[in-house]
């Protein structure tokens, strides 16, 4: 009986559970074919996921169950549904949010997808050296497969790759990284030198960065350290001994003066030697350093003198013609590029520094002090020079007593700190001197603030900076005879007690001033108290100058960037001289003195643009720039100068008390402009055979009304890896030859075209046809040719070797003709200047040596023959023949002057 009711409740329950499975299938199939039933139309360009599924819930009558924060956030979507389905409809709408939909009878429930593939992100980041350069070119590799990319011009990558997958970063020269990728989508990689071979990264013309082994030059680089380890106030002194092929003379003028820059031997004969400096790319017009006349001594600074040393990353020396062929004219004698501070990615960073550096004089002439003062033995001879009697005594004056200790106080602090997507720098610094020469100062304080932005998913970059400069000196000492305070304190008596001269000024109550006390006479190199030429002789300058930059890169794609810059650089300056009551007459022309105050504008304007391509593919790779630029030079200046009337009050100083008819107005003034197009293209094959080619085209201004209305510069350079070609011995751990040929040159003065008018301020009126018109007319041509080799050997030792040989031609200058002539001057091209050479630099580590030797030639010809050509010239605007009755023939000995059949002068040419 009780089996018999077991089975009838099992009968009973199985037959519930068919029931109620039969109900749900019901319900199910009933449910599904409602949803079929169901059509959704949106139509909406822009519109949120949460909107769109509270549209479908009103269209549908269902519920629609979502976690509105995990939705929010999601892009836009453009939907164009007209009479879908509801399935389609959700599909579309939730299609890349990584959700997915449940129906659960009236209910629609949006759920996380499930992830059934791999996860992919797309990761960045940035490929540095050992010391935080970028690399370009660094191959990323995902490890097994094929996929990958390049760094770009600043060490940037993207890539999409699988998360926990390795990446492999490859670059000829350095050790190989890897890396797993994991949450993070940003990384930073640092790359560091095998031992096999070293390959840098080196900023090279227009700031372009390359790799060394690339290059078909020589470049030589310059980190900061090793300018800031003995600190200059014109940093460009800081290079001197440190570089080969380049000599460095810094002038008479102190601290903060003007230097001369030559590299490969001195080029033209009449024009500048100096190089051109170069500013984050940018090329700088070095407005300054020259200095005075014999008459004067206002010694100089320059703009180049006014940078902080604490601003700069490095600095890379173009000596060969070939590496500065794109600056075209600017750059025929080299150029230094200077590399600027960027801010750093990570915390703030603040770095301070300070120091003093104490002056001695280092050489002096040797002074005899046998005789004293007098002459040709005779005791009443003389009262300057010491060649009279002999002194029983040693003299108790020496030369040295004059000058005075000097020192330079150095300060100054940077600010960095920045983002990924942002970064700052920020300096100030302050150089402070006094002099060796008494009342001697020079002050400089420079203000930099530096800012970088990335935008478009760091595709763009926007790079702007701002400098402020003020500086002030007083009485830089030049070469100038009659002002020079040293002339009269080597020359002082050796009898003498020069401790009197230490007052230099007496009471004179006649004329109720303080005048000079120099009892020992001008002399015939009209000598003065060399304290008085300090203390009363007195010529400042006051300068403020702002520089303003701006650069924006754009990457179209992972081998093609396209960036523009403009940079502005603006000073103005106040010079006076103030010349005391009794001062010699030889240079006031009066009883009470001297005064000139001269206010001058510079102003130097930028701008270029390029498309910078750099491609790889298979064994080759491309790296080309091209693009124009314009550049724009200006100086005014407007003064007065003259002597203080004779009815003025002695020793005030402004331009209501000088003499009416002797005081002279001052204004002077030019611009310049060139305008250019520019191109490089080097092709690599297998990263050990490279083949630069450059050319530049330049219209300057200075061509109007010549005959050639441009000039053109090319450029061709091939180096080789011989290490990466051949098996060499285990102690030649690297080695790349290289061989260059360049053309380059800088265009005539200023205005050589059209005849010119001078204004003589002392008679007042304009004097015509200072110069001859030439029509004819050619750039001054440097052609060099350069060879040479760089080797690393047992891993540490380094050699970078260099021959050159180039000649310069069609140099511009004037011969000096006769007044009779009638004009003031005759310019001619011609000249021939040959430099041959060689430098080099060995390393160990952080210790080097340089070696170089050089040697100019200059070719010249009979100075009769010159003579007899040009005075059968024809007069190019009448034609008449020119009766030149005397030539004179300064510094025109080495010449040869040639014509062509039936020309004339205008026709003359080298």
């Amino acid at each position: 009986m009780l089996e018999k009711n077991k089975l009838a409740v099992y009968k009973r329950a199985r037959i519930r559970g068919y029931i109620l499975l039969l109900s749900l299938l019901f319900l199910q199939v009933t449910a599904i074919a409602q949803t079929a039933n169901i059509r959704i139309t949106i139509q909406n360009s822009k519109i949120t996921v949460v909107d769109a599924l509270k549209e479908v819930e009103k269209q549908s009558k269902m519920s629609v169950g979502f976690n509105d924060s995990q939705l929010k956030d999601k892009p836009l979507i453009s939907l164009n549904l007209i009479n879908q389905s509801l399935e389609e409809s959700l599909t579309t709408i939730l299609k890349n949010t990584g959700f997915t939909y449940q129906l659960k009878g009236n209910y629609i429930l949006i759920v996380p997808q499930q992830q059934t593939k791999e996860r992919v992100k797309t990761v960045s980041g940035r490929v540095v050296d050992e010391e935080g350069v970028p690399l370009i070119g660094v191959n990323i590799q995902i490890e097994g497969k094929k996929a990958g990319v390049i760094t770009n011009f600043d060490g940037e990558f993207f890539i999409e790759v699988p998360i926990e997958s390795t990446l492999t970063f490859s670059y000829v020269g350095y050790t190989q990284q890897m890396v797993k990728v994991g949450e993070q989508n940003n990384y930073h990689i640092q790359m560091y030198p095998d031992a096999k071979q070293l390959s840098e990264l080196v900023v090279t013309a227009l700031g372009i960065k390359r790799e060394q082994k690339a290059l078909s030059y020589n470049v030589q680089e310059l980190k900061n350290n090793q300018l800031t380890e003995i600190k200059d106030a014109n940093f460009i002194n800081s290079l001197n001994g440190k570089v080969a092929g380049v000599t460095i003379n810094s002038s008479s003028s102190g601290v903060g003066g003007a230097s001369k820059v030559v590299m490969r031997g001195v080029k033209s004969i009449e024009k500048s030697n100096n190089a051109l400096y170069v500013i984050d790319g940018i090329p700088m017009f070095n407005f300054g350093g020259g200095g005075d006349t014999e008459f004067g001594s206002r010694g100089a600074t320059e703009s180049i003198a006014d940078l902080n040393p604490e601003d700069i990353e490095s600095i890379s020396v173009l000596t060969g013609a070939a590496a500065s062929a794109l600056y075209g004219s600017n750059a025929a004698n080299g150029a230094i590029v200077i590399t600027t501070k960027k801010g750093v990615v990570g915390k703030l960073q603040a770095t301070v520094s300070t120091g003093i550096d104490w002056l001695n004089p280092f050489v002096l002439p040797k002074f005899q002090n046998r005789y004293g003062t007098g002459s040709n033995n005779k005791p009443g001879g003389s009262s300057v020079w010491s060649w009279g009697p002999k002194m029983e005594d040693s003299p108790g004056y020496k030369p040295t007593d004059f000058f005075e200790t000097g020192a330079v106080y150095n300060n100054a602090i940077t600010l960095s700190a920045g983002s990924d997507k942002n970064q700052t720098f920020f300096s100030a610094a302050a150089v402070n001197s006094d002099g060796m020469v008494p009342n001697n100062r020079y002050n400089r304080y420079n203000f930099t603030f530096r800012n970088t932005t990335n935008f478009l998913n760091d595709k763009m970059k926007l790079d702007v900076s701002a400098s402020y400069i003020i500086q002030n000196d007083r009485n830089m000492t030049n070469q100038g005879q009659y002002s020079n305070p040293l002339v009269s304190a080597y020359l002082f008596p050796r009898g003498d007690d020069f401790s009197l001269t230490k007052i230099f000024e007496r009471y004179d109550e006649s004329r109720k001033i303080f005048v000079q006390y120099w009892p020992q006479g001008e002399g015939d190199l009209r000598m003065q108290n060399p304290y008085w030429i300090a203390y009363r002789n007195l010529h400042e300058n006051s300068k403020k100058r702002y520089m303003l930059s701006a650069g924006l890169n754009y990457d179209v794609l992972d081998w093609l960037n396209l960036s523009g810059r403009i940079r502005i650089d603006n000073s103005n300056n106040t010079y006076e001289q103030k010349l005391y009551a009794s001062t010699i007459n030889t240079l006031t022309n009066s009883e009470n003195g001297f005064y000139e105050i001269e206010k001058s504008e510079t102003t130097q304007t930028y701008a270029d643009f390029l498309v910078n391509i750099n491609k790889r593919w298979n064994n080759w790779n491309l790296v080309a720039n091209i693009g124009t630029s314009l550049s724009s030079n200006t100086y005014d200046a407007l003064g007065y100068n003259g002597p203080i009337s004779e009815k003025g009050i002695p020793n005030v100083f402004n331009v209501f008390d000088l003499d009416h008819a002797k005081k002279r107005p001052i204004q002077k003034g030019w611009e310049e402009m060139t305008q250019s197009i520019f191109a490089s293209v080097e092709v690599g094959w297998k990263s050990m055979l490279y083949l630069t080619l450059t050319g530049r085209n330049d219209w300057a201004s200075q061509l109007k009304g010549s005959t050639q209305p441009s000039f053109f510069y090319p450029s061709v350079g091939l180096s080789a890896i011989i290490s990466e070609m051949a098996q060499l011995p285990g102690w030649l751990d690297y080695l790349k030859v290289r061989g260059s040929f360049s053309s380059v040159g800088t265009p005539y003065p200023r205005h050589l075209t059209i005849p010119t008018y001078k204004y003589d301020a002392n008679i007042a009126s304009w004097i015509p046809k200072t110069h001859f018109p030439i029509g004819k007319l050619y750039p001054e041509r440097t052609d060099s040719w350069e060879v040479g080799l760089d080797a690393t050997l047992f891993k540490d030792l380094r050699l970078s070797a260099s021959f050159y040989y180039s000649n310069t031609y069609d140099q511009t200058f004037d011969p000096k003709i006769s007044a009779s002539f009638g004009y003031s001057k005759f310019y001619v091209q011609t000249g021939y200047v040959r430099n041959l050479g060689i430098e080099g630099i060995l390393s160990y580590g952080h210790l080097w040596r340089d070696f170089g030797w050089n040697s100019s030639f200059t070719f010249s010809s009979n100075k009769n023959e010159i003579i007899e050509l040009v005075r059968n010239f024809h007069h190019p605007e009448t034609g008449s023949l020119l009766n030149i009755p005397e030539l004179e023939m300064n510094g025109l000995g080495y010449s040869r002057f040639r014509l062509k059949e039936g020309g004339t002068l205008g026709d003359l040419y080298s």
